[in-house]
């Protein structure tokens, strides 16, 4: 079957108006609404010769076996933020499954598989790249049995009310013994490629994360009979390390954000007394992600010291920067530029379903789509057509440049 762009197009048109509502996309992992998907998802294979399985974790698996038990993944998810948008997850799935059915009943060199990962999103039970994870190994089993949603409902429950055994969700690891690369097409969530007035980018990366949550502990009281001199405010402190914040994030070419401030006792007439400031900090490097926490926790030091406040910090994430494979990086490149006259290499700030393959030791790389003023996460979501297309044609592309890499790799 001919590569067609528009069908993607009209597909996911499909699937926005199924699964979303005057707020948004409503595809939570593990709602009706989510299922739905999934089974207006599994009746666009119909015609596809395909082996269609589910994991352990809840990933669904589509299989063209090829004359090589080797794999080549290409990853997307169906379930969404609430209120979310048309193109998050659902375009990379929806795209690879259009370069699926150009193979139509030729067998392939090797294995092609189009997983659909379960909750990428973490929305529910606050743990992203789920399904991802416990294929990487990264999972681990007291997550599955601990997390819960804000009801109260236990994640092992829902699983098991979807068909999933808990104890068994770790062994989901087993898919990647044949796995050999893994592609991923997105769009970019971020204002970096339209500013540029490109439709495409090469992604070599995605960030490392450290998030901390910074408790500024001063003094509670009426704020018409303190002086201004004699004040502990815990909010002051705060807001003077959220202004350092900026300075630190150009220093190291990286992100900051203060995206969290909670304030004890919230009374208009009330110093504050207890200030919580979660942080979060982002750099492809390494080393610079450290100096970024190094030197943000040192200036809070000082901070309260001026301010004659006490400190408490929590540790919430850590996540090393990952890179993708340097090849298949360039392979996207060339595939990009076969479609359009240039290209973008850029690092991804959010995480992605590829990180969790590529921290697995399978080569990995994504590809990016400009989107329309790097609105994602919300019902604006949205990226011009005809870049979503070129997308889906520098996709096929990619695929076939990465088979011929893979069967020359492994003779």
């Amino acid at each position: 079957m001919q590569l067609d762009p528009k069908r993607t197009i009209s597909a996911l048109r499909e699937l926005r108006a199924l699964t979303e509502n005057n707020k948004g996309a409503q595809r939570v992992a593990f709602s009706p609404t989510w299922q739905k998907a999934r089974d207006w998802f599994l009746n666009q294979l119909r015609d596809l010769p395909c082996h269609i399985r589910m994991d352990e974790a809840g990933n669904l698996w589509v299989k063209i076996k090829g004359k090589s038990p080797k794999e080549l993944w290409i990853g997307g998810h169906l379930d969404s933020v609430p209120a979310g948008g048309w193109l998050d997850g659902t375009f990379d799935l929806l795209a690879g499954l259009e370069v699926l059915r150009t193979f139509g009943k030729s067998i392939p060199p090797l294995t092609l598989c189009l997983v659909d990962w379960a909750d990428e999103e973490g929305s529910r039970f606050g743990r992203s790249l789920l399904g991802s994870s416990a294929v990487s190994g990264s999972l681990k089993k007291e997550e599955i049995f601990s997390l819960k949603d804000s009801s109260g409902i236990f994640l092992c429950d829902v699983l098991s009310d979807y068909g999933l055994d808990p104890e068994k969700v770790t062994e989901a690891s087993k898919q990647k013994i044949n796995a050999a690369a893994y592609l991923e097409v997105h769009i970019e969530q971020g204002p970096v490629l339209e500013n540029l007035s490109l439709p495409l980018g090469a992604v070599i990366g995605t960030a490392g994360v450290i998030r901390q949550r910074l408790i500024f502990n001063g003094i509670s009281n009426h704020c018409g009979s303190t002086p201004m001199d004699l004040r502990k405010d815990a909010l002051v402190g705060a807001s003077r390390l959220i202004l350092f914040l900026r300075s630190v994030a150009y220093r190291y070419k990286g992100v900051a954000t203060a995206g969290c401030c909670e304030v004890e006792p919230g009374v208009v007439t009330a110093i504050p007394g207890i200030c919580r400031l979660t942080i979060d900090l982002r750099n492809l490097n390494k080393t610079n992600l450290e100096k970024m926490w190094n030197e943000t926790f040192a200036e809070a030091q000082r901070i309260v010291q001026e301010e004659g406040l006490s400190l408490d910090c929590e540790n919430l994430m850590q996540i090393d920067p990952v890179l993708f494979h340097p090849q298949l990086v360039e392979l996207c490149k060339q595939s990009i530029l076969e479609v359009v006259p240039q290209v973008h290499t850029m690092g991804s700030g959010p995480l992605h379903d590829g990180t969790e393959m590529a921290k697995a030791g399978i080569p990995s790389a994504m590809m990016f789509v400009q989107s329309k003023g790097g609105i994602s996460h919300n019902p604006k979501e949205d990226s011009d057509l005809e870049h979503l297309e070129l997308a889906v044609i520098a996709l096929e592309k990619w695929v076939k440049k990465t088979i011929d890499w893979i069967v020359q790799s492994y003779p």
